[in-house]
């Protein structure tokens, strides 16, 4: 009888923790969006980026071409609300100038409903490693949304300036 007792009670204890998981009280799982898509922009760099690159073989002018792909999920929380962004961001500078200068960085961020966006995190180039802050505003037509957006990456060499636009289409 003692066995059929502490089982039973054994039974109750762990229903009632799973029973809450499962009902009303658990939160609405997240929806997520797949908003990736190609980038095109300029960097500025100042004259310490332009003779580290040159110390590396890198011969540039301080203003380059950038072209690349941001692959970026955005975590909805709320209707309504500010959603949390997840993006990594491949970018080639320089094709105008006859080089390839690979840059990546991967950025945590937020954006609210309307479209302005922040995010930060870190960026690997030849200059350097360093970390990303990066800022805009998204903008929606239709099916496709237009995000216009401005990074700033500090480095011990100097700074740059990165402005990037693109497209994605909402799926």
């Amino acid at each position: 009888m003692r066995n059929v007792l502490a089982a039973a009670l054994l039974f109750v204890g762990f229903a009632s923790p799973l029973h809450a998981q499962s009902g009303s009280l658990a939160p609405p799982p997240a929806r997520t969006l797949s908003l990736s898509g190609p980038r095109i922009g300029i960097s500025l760099l100042s004259d310490g980026v332009v003779s580290e690159l040159k110390k590396n073989g890198v011969d540039v002018r301080p203003t380059i071409s950038q072209f690349g792909w941001q692959f970026e999920r955005q975590f909805y929380a709320k209707e309504g609300g500010v959603s949390a962004l997840n993006e990594w961001v491949f970018l080639l500078g320089g094709l105008d100038q006859g080089v390839a200068i690979p840059s990546l960085s991967w950025l945590a961020g937020l954006r609210t409903q309307e479209g302005a966006e922040f995010g930060v995190g870190p960026n690997v180039t030849p200059a350097g490693v360093a970390l990303a802050i990066a800022a805009g505003v998204t903008f929606r037509a239709g099916v496709f949304n237009v995000p216009m957006n401005v990074a700033v990456v500090p480095t011990k060499a100097g700074t740059r300036v990165t402005m990037l636009t693109g497209f994605t289409l909402r799926r």
